[in-house]
């Protein structure tokens, strides 16, 4: 079996890239459906997760398929990155699995929804952080920019109601973070 390697490596070279693609668009093209479909959803005065309530939303299929589908992709993602950085990879695999517990215990499991969006949340976090401890240069100062960003999106709708949905918060978090996950799992930025 001289070449297994040789091949799994092709294999993983080919498949990595397009399921870092489809770990962000899947989540997001669902959660966009969800949203236009609801026919009830106001951006700045719902959560996200609103859409994935199992007893009150008519597209909670729709998102909470996005969401553990989405999970699954950026676990899988991190898995592929575990070679550039053992930390940022392993955090991606751990805020993949908090995405998919995102959808399993959904709105309708109260408080526990709450701590499992909360550790999602705080994990896109401590990427950010990572990323900006091990990569060089401007990159690094962008993501601790991204990460102040987000805490302030966060602080404004928390400490003063604006906006009065978490929606907005999640979108600007998510948002923030995606260019530093896709130049380190699909470019050539490596812990130091």
């Amino acid at each position: 079996m001289k070449g297994a390697p040789f091949l799994r490596s092709r294999v993983e070279r080919k498949a990595c890239p397009a399921i870092v693609i489809a770990s962000a668009l899947v989540p997001l093209v669902c959660i966009a459906a969800a949203a236009l479909s609801s026919g009830w959803f106001d951006l700045w005065n719902n959560a996200l997760s609103d859409l994935g309530h199992a007893v009150r939303s008519n597209v909670a299929p729709i998102f909470n398929f996005g969401l553990s589908a989405g999970g699954l992709l950026v676990a899988l993602a991190g898995a592929c990155s575990l070679e550039r950085s053992r930390a940022i990879g392993w955090t991606l695999v751990v805020a993949g699995y908090f995405l998919v517990l995102i959808a399993v215990f959904d709105e309708v499991y109260g408080r526990l929804h709450f701590y499992v969006s909360v550790a999602f949340f705080l994990s896109i976090a401590v990427l950010l952080a990572e990323y900006a401890l091990t990569v060089r240069g401007v990159k690094g100062l962008l993501a601790s920019l991204a990460i102040a960003v987000g805490v302030a999106a966060w602080v404004a709708h928390l400490a003063y109601g604006v906006p009065r949905g978490a929606a907005v918060p999640e979108l600007v978090s998510i948002f923030v973070a995606l260019p530093f996950y896709f130049d380190f799992t699909l470019g050539r930025s490596r812990a130091r």
